[in-house]
């Protein structure tokens, strides 16, 4: 049986669980985070609240000071436990604005909600076959003041990822109105040329990922060079490899994008890394 936290109650996922007049489902009025859980515990809870909470300030929530990665750290735990999640699983945590009001809310103060779900596995784990891409044409996205920030505003990306799957694709990759590609309908892009990473800087308009700067930050440490740079479709077909990062798969390397082809040998080395750094940081 798995459970739910709506602000401070514990309720079974089997029966509804939302309040009416919640803001987050009429208007997409909240953000989130999803974490990954290994061993029972939440992967770099730290920067995924620190993320959290600067998107609530930037709709303009007031949040409560109790809001704490201690406290949710606890509430995450307390969760998983009661679920029987006690290995791999899967997080979702939100803050959105409290009910009341149209358009133009009746107050500003935020009520968090938590989801957990098992995962198939207890580690990071690089896909088998490598994932097909193009560039998806209908929605260009707009780089704005939250464009960093994970919102409850997903319809390009849900767009997105059903356009993949109408033709066959594992995912596209989403442009800006120049033409400059910023992310997949859920990860965070690379571009590996000649060993080097390169990645679009938050300045661009990028969801400013949390396994994006665990990557960067672990290819750095291990003299692996990165750098912020725009991307455009011609990087695609000069690259050796692409990867796409996010807070639940970790890294997954793109084996095709029209008729190029790629590899996976930087792609191996970081999972390496990567499964590494949070065996020693769980123990």
């Amino acid at each position: 049986m798995l459970y739910v936290n709506n602000n401070g109650a514990l309720l079974s996922s089997d029966a509804p669980t939302i309040s009416p007049g919640n803001r987050a489902h009429l208007y997409g009025d909240g953000v989130f985070e999803s974490i990954r859980i290994i061993n029972g515990q939440p992967l770099n809870l730290e920067n995924h609240v620190l993320r959290l909470l600067a998107g609530a300030r930037a709709i303009h929530m007031r949040i409560s000071a109790t809001y704490t990665t201690d406290f949710f750290a606890s509430k995450i735990s307390e969760l998983c436990l009661k679920s029987g999640i006690t290995e791999g699983g899967r997080c979702r945590l939100s803050l959105d604005r409290i009910s009341g009001g149209a358009y133009l809310p009746d107050a500003n103060e935020a009520i968090y909600y938590i989801e957990v779900y098992p995962y198939e596995v207890n580690h990071f784990e690089l896909n088998a076959r490598g994932l097909e891409l193009d560039i998806y044409q209908d929605i260009k996205l707009q780089k704005n003041l939250l464009s960093n920030f994970k919102t409850k505003m997903g319809l390009p990306y849900i767009m997105a990822a059903l356009a993949a799957k109408e033709k066959g694709l594992d995912d596209l990759f989403l442009t800006d109105q120049r033409g400059q590609i910023l992310e997949s309908s859920s990860c965070n892009v690379f571009v590996i040329s000649n060993g080097v990473l390169y990645t679009p800087g938050l300045e661009e308009g990028c969801l400013a990922g949390t396994m994006r700067m665990q990557i960067i930050n672990l290819a750095l440490a291990n003299g692996i060079k990165v750098y912020e740079s725009s991307l455009m479709p011609q990087h695609l077909l000069a690259a050796d490899e692409i990867i796409l990062t996010n807070a639940i798969r970790g890294i997954n390397w793109v084996g095709g994008y029209r008729t190029k082809r790629y590899q996976n040998n930087i792609a191996r080395k970081l999972v390496v890394l990567l499964n590494a750094h949070w065996e020693k940081a769980t123990q």
